[in-house]
């Protein structure tokens, strides 16, 4: 009863609070425009948060060719890691400290779009970034900030959370402000040819989980809902291109606004189960959110069935899986059928061969306590259903 009162509560205060969006800059090529947004901005020395990876494909390169030629100084930061960490956050403070930097470039994927925010929460606040953890402990404007994501998955370049591990606690936790979401997301699908097919399928269904998330949970509007339904149609349509065909820029294009547009819906509306359990996953074994959200997106939804089958069954309308004088049940089915099948398509695996039988009671808990009053799901889970969830998933 309390959850559900605090629910409904958040629902209408949700819809009080202003999420800004970011100025969106789509298309190929469209990386040189960071360089005439420093410099309209005033930018004396820029900061660029990114990962050794990303410096050694030689991506960062053209973004810093562009920076060179309009004569603008900066300095890379690109010690990011998967499931950035407080020491991480606390180095990039250091060093923009350091330098004396006025504005920031973020390039990469979802680990290094957090640990940017992160770092821009730490240095406006003056604070250490565990002490920022929770609601609205930033309100702060960040330096002029720039997004650029080189996969198609978080659309962390629309929301406003960064997510950070604390490695003594094996446990992830959340910093959520409006003022996280970036000034400028430049969404350029060039950047994303070379992303390996695992890397792109586990990506994209994060995206989609954060579509589908948004599109089911309670908080959702009618602005959230259509683009959720806007992402989640260019995601069954052109993943598996992206998948299949790397240097296909139609489909990389395209998967860039899906993931964009889940992003604008889920900040607005928040998670769901999915996450809760993918987030105790990450921040216990290392396992890639992508990748623990695609595992576990088919069994939650077969979880949460009975109280959102009217909302599966208005995606399934709207992709054409089937008609739409279709039964609701059967229409619902078929959605679930059609996410697992494209699971089957990406070559997702089933179990995690990282998660021990030993530590399911603990994540399972953490679980349900993240999502406690937290996440407007459709319907509510219990600590020994999320353990039977888990159990599922132990490698034989």
């Amino acid at each position: 009863m309390i959850h559900s009162f605090i629910i409904f509560i958040r629902r209408y205060v949700n819809r009080l609070i202003h999420i800004p969006m970011p100025t969106l800059i789509n298309g190929s090529g469209e990386l040189r425009q960071s360089a005439e947004i420093l410099k309209d901005a005033n930018s004396r020395n820029t900061f660029i948060v990114t990962d050794k990876t990303l410096v050694g494909v030689g991506v960062v390169k053209k973004l810093t060719d562009f920076l060179e030629k309009a004569q603008l100084p900066y300095v890379i930061f690109d010690e990011v890691t998967p499931d950035p960490t407080i020491a991480v956050i606390e180095q990039g403070v250091h060093l923009y400290q350091q330098n004396n930097c006025d504005s920031m470039i973020v390039i990469g994927g979802g680990s290094v779009m957090d640990c940017g925010k992160a770092i821009a929460a730490s240095v406006v606040k003056n604070k250490n970034i565990q002490t920022l953890s929770g609601l609205f402990k930033v309100r702060k404007k960040l330096p002029p900030f720039i997004a650029i994501p080189t996969t198609a998955g978080t659309g962390s370049e629309a929301t406003l959370v960064a997510v950070v591990t604390d490695p003594s606690k094996k446990q992830k936790f959340t910093v959520i402000d409006p003022c996280l979401v970036p000034h400028y997301a430049i969404l350029d699908p060039l950047l994303m040819v070379g992303l390996p097919a695992k890397i792109t399928a586990e990506t994209g269904i994060d995206a989609l989980t954060h579509a589908v998330e948004s599109y089911i949970g309670l908080h959702g509007t009618a602005q959230t809902q259509s683009y959720s339904l806007a992402a989640i149609q260019r995601i069954f349509t052109y993943l598996p291109q992206a998948y299949q065909q790397g240097d296909n820029l139609t489909a990389r294009a395209e998967m860039s606004l899906a993931s964009y547009y889940a992003g604008v819906a889920f900040t607005r509306t928040s998670i769901g189960y999915v996450h809760a359990i993918a987030h105790q996953l990450g921040g216990y074994y290392h396992i890639p959110h992508g990748l623990a959200n695609a595992v576990l997106l088919p069994h939650v939804l077969h979880f949460s069935f009975d109280n959102a089958f009217q909302q599966y069954a208005k995606i399934a309308y709207h992709l054409g899986i089937v008609e739409q004088h279709e039964n609701e049940i059967v229409a619902a089915k078929a959605f679930v059928q059609a996410v697992i099948s494209l699971n089957t398509t990406l070559n997702i695996q089933k179990t995690f061969p990282e998660l021990k039988k030993q530590d399911i009671s603990l994540l399972a808990k953490r679980a349900m306590k993240e999502a406690y009053c937290e996440y407007p799901v459709p319907k509510q889970m219990t600590t020994a259903e999320c353990e039977q969830i888990l159990l599922k998933l132990l490698k034989e």
